[in-house]
C-alpha cells in the first residue's frame, strides 16, 4: 500500500514539461535532481503515469527519473509528420542530450521497447542500460485477418471505447487499485488522438530491428507470463534476449504492463539490475 500512496501521490504532483521538435513538441517530467537518468516511456496509447509504481523504486535507488510521453499523446503535441518507433527514438535521444546525460538507462515498454532499441544504439557511450517490458522490437508476422481486424476495431466513433476495453485485457490477473481513475483519464486523454495510436500500431519496426545487433548497452528483457500481445511470451522474450545478449525477467501472471500490474514482483529485480551495473555520472 505504501508503494500505491507514493505512487498517487507523483502522478497527482506532475509538471509537465516540453521538449521542442522540428515537428511538436513532447511531454515529459523530471523527478529527483540527482543520479543517473532513467528515462521511462511508456507503449501506444498509454502516457507517462504508466510508471507511477515503478518510478518512486527507481528514486529511492537514487535515479533522476525522466517520464516522457509519446510523440502525439499525454501532454505531447499531435502534429507529428512521423510516429515510428525510430522517430520516438529520436526524441529520446534529444531528450538526453537537453538533460545533459553522460551515462542514462531507457526503460521502454511495447513499442517504445523499440525506440530505446534505436536511441541505445544512436548513443552507445551514454546509454548504459535498457529494459525493455512486453517489448515489440522487430517486424512480428501477422496474418492478414489480425490487421483487417486491427483496422476496424480502433478505426471510427467506437474506436476509444474499444481500445479502452482492450487495453483493460492487458492486465489479465489483477489490476491496480486505482485503475477506474487512471482508465478514466486515460480515455480523455484519448479524445481525438486514435489517429495517432493507428499510426503507431501500423508503423514499421524494422528501422529499430536494423539496430539490434548495434546495441552495446545492458539489456533486461521483462515480460509478463500471461502477456496477450504474444502468442508464446517466453519465447519471445528469449529470443529478444538472445539478439541482445541480455536477460530476461519472465513475470508470473503478470499480462502486458507487469510494472504496473504486480509492481511489487517486477520492481525490485529491475532495480537490482541496474544496480549490479550501476556507472557514475549524471
Amino acid at each position: 500500500m505504501l508503494t500505491l500512496a507514493i505512487g498517487l501521490a507523483m502522478a497527482a504532483a506532475t509538471h509537465a514539461e516540453m521538449l521542442d521538435r522540428p515537428d511538436g513538441r513532447v511531454a515529459y517530467e523530471v523527478i529527483g535532481s540527482r543520479g543517473q537518468i532513467a528515462l521511462c516511456a511508456p507503449g501506444i496509447g498509454d502516457v507517462r503515469a504508466q510508471y507511477r509504481f515503478l518510478a518512486p523504486a527507481l528514486v529511492a535507488a537514487g535515479y533522476r527519473v525522466v517520464l516522457m510521453d509519446l510523440r502525439g499523446l499525454g501532454d505531447s503535441t499531435a502534429d507529428f509528420a512521423s510516429y515510428s518507433a525510430d522517430a520516438i527514438g529520436e526524441d529520446m535521444v534529444a531528450l538526453l542530450n537537453t538533460l545533459g546525460a553522460e551515462h542514462a538507462t531507457i526503460i521502454g515498454n511495447s513499442a517504445s521497447a523499440a525506440s530505446a532499441v534505436w536511441a541505445a544504439a544512436a548513443m552507445p557511450d551514454v546509454v548504459s542500460n535498457i529494459v525493455l517490458i512486453g517489448p515489440f522490437v522487430r517486424e512480428m508476422p501477422t496474418a492478414w485477418y489480425q490487421r483487417a481486424m486491427l483496422n476496424v476495431a480502433f478505426r471510427g466513433f467506437w474506436a476509444r471505447p474499444a481500445w479502452l476495453a482492450y487495453y483493460s485485457s492487458l492486465y489479465p490477473t489483477g489490476k491496480p487499485d486505482d485503475f477506474g481513475a487512471y482508465k478514466a483519464a486515460l480515455s480523455a486523454s484519448l479524445d481525438g488522438r486514435m489517429r495517432v495510436v493507428n499510426a503507431m500500431l501500423s508503423a514499421s519496426k524494422a528501422a529499430s530491428e536494423a539496430k539490434l545487433d548495434d546495441v552495446k548497452a545492458r539489456v533486461l528483457v521483462v515480460m509478463g507470463s500471461r502477456d496477450p500481445d504474444f502468442a508464446n511470451p517466453a519465447d519471445e522474450a528469449l529470443l529478444v534476449a538472445k539478439r541482445l545478449n541480455g536477460g530476461v525477467l519472465m513475470v508470473d501472471g503478470a499480462g502486458h504492463y507487469p510494472h504496473a500490474e504486480m509492481p511489487d514482483k517486477t520492481a525490485p529485480p529491475i532495480v537490482a539490475f541496474l544496480q549490479h551495473g550501476a556507472t557514475d555520472g549524471r
